[in-house]
C-alpha cells in the first residue's frame, strides 16, 4: 500500500528484486540508488522544484476574497513552508505582505488563505508555529 508518495518495505523489496532481474516492471527511478531516491523523496520543494498544493477548500477561498497569487508570493509562500519544516512546525501560519495562508507542513498543502484586513480577530487556531515570509 502506498501512502504520501511512499513506498512499504515490501514494495520496495519488490521493486528491487524486480529492477535487479531485468524485469520490464522498471521505474522512472531505474539507475538509481536507494540514497538518492530517498533525498529526493525528503528534499525541500524549494530544491526540487515542487510546489505547495492548495486544497479545495483554500481555492475556493482565494475565489471568494479575490485573492491572486503572484509568482513571488507562491515563492515566499513556499519559503516560508521549508522554513516551518526545518523548525519541526506541522500546521503553521504563513504571512505573506498582508495576506494569511494555513499550511500543513507535513502534506505540503495549503488549507485555506484570507487578507488580514478581512478579520475582525485576527485570531488563528490549530497551529503550531508562524513564518512571516
Amino acid at each position: 500500500m502506498q501512502v504520501n508518495n511512499y513506498i512499504n518495505i515490501n514494495q520496495a523489496a519488490e521493486r528491487l528484486m524486480n529492477n535487479t532481474t531485468g524485469s520490464s516492471a522498471r521505474t522512472d527511478n531505474a539507475g538509481l540508488s536507494f540514497e538518492d531516491i530517498l533525498k529526493a523523496r525528503t528534499a525541500d520543494p524549494a530544491e526540487n522544484g515542487m510546489s505547495l498544493k492548495f486544497s479545495k477548500h483554500a481555492v475556493g477561498r482565494l475565489e471568494d476574497r479575490n485573492i491572486e497569487m503572484t509568482d513571488s508570493m507562491m515563492e515566499r509562500l513556499t519559503e516560508g513552508t521549508v522554513k516551518a519544516r526545518e523548525k519541526g512546525i506541522r500546521e503553521t501560519l504563513v504571512m505573506v505582505d498582508s495576506l494569511a495562508f494555513i499550511v500543513n507542513v507535513p502534506n505540503q498543502t495549503v488549507v485555506t488563505a484570507m487578507d488580514q484586513t478581512e478579520s475582525n480577530e485576527n485570531i488563528f487556531t490549530n497551529i503550531d508555529g508562524a513564518v512571516i515570509a
